[in-house]
């Protein structure tokens, strides 16, 4: 079985104890109970994380070096998922050494978007993360339209927001990681036993600003921001 992203993989564990998974997308394994640790799995499960906590810590700072006026940021995320928690946890220490007040926005079910947005308004947000979850995500023209609507800066996740007009983005790459997921599946149908498999971190990240999205919403980017950026979207 391959599974993306924490929920499925919990939803995959509960169900065998004993067809391999191999799991993608992963923020924590073993924070998040997943596997016995990442050079030993353990049981039937391996794959690649993604190391999602510690990212979001780095994309608020990178928020934060882009436009330094910021000082209240809305976070969206979803409470239920518990790599998402993880995730928070870093970006709240982040905010402190940033000096940067969050406002957090939770979103449980799809019905949760529009209150989410209206309090961020009211909050006087003006800036907005959204933290990496498979409910997030499946929103994500909501959250354009919102950012780009609000003139709000905003960082992602995954690089297909800056891609579909965000206006940046920090992550993995997740064209190499799905790529060796597919040589975790090979392995294993060759004989390797998953215990023995050690769980892959990412070594790819990249940096992506969309330039024609922050020219339509009035917003300028450093030139130092601007040249450790590993895409330019112009």
């Amino acid at each position: 079985m391959v599974t993306t992203g924490t929920p499925a993989t919990h939803a995959a564990k509960a169900a065998t104890s004993t067809i391999p998974i191999v799991m993608s997308a992963i923020g924590d394994p073993v924070e998040d109970g997943l596997v016995a640790s990442l050079a030993r799995p353990g049981g039937n499960i391996t794959g690649l994380a993604i190391f999602s906590p510690e990212l979001s810590g780095k994309r608020l700072e990178l928020l934060k070096e882009s436009f330094p006026r910021i000082s209240r940021v809305a976070i969206l995320w979803n409470p239920l998922n518990a790599s998402a928690s993880l995730s928070l946890k870093e970006t709240q220490a982040a905010s402190q050494a940033l000096a940067l007040v969050l406002q957090l926005l939770e979103v449980r079910n799809p019905t949760d978007f529009g209150g989410a947005f209206e309090l961020a308004i009211r909050g006087v947000a003006d800036a907005l993360l959204p933290i990496n979850d498979a409910l997030v995500n499946a929103h994500y023209k909501e959250i354009l339209e919102f950012a780009r609507k609000n003139r709000l800066p905003a960082i992602y996740a995954v690089p297909e927001y800056a891609d579909a007009g965000g206006l940046m983005s920090y992550a993995p790459n997740y064209t190499d990681h799905y790529k060796r997921t597919a040589t975790y599946v090979d392995k294993i149908l060759k004989g390797a036993k998953p215990s023995e498999l050690p769980v892959e971190q990412p070594t790819k990240f990249e940096f992506v600003i969309n330039l024609k999205t922050a020219k339509q919403i009035g917003l300028t980017i450093p030139a130092n921001v601007l040249a450790r950026a590993d895409k330019v979207i112009r």
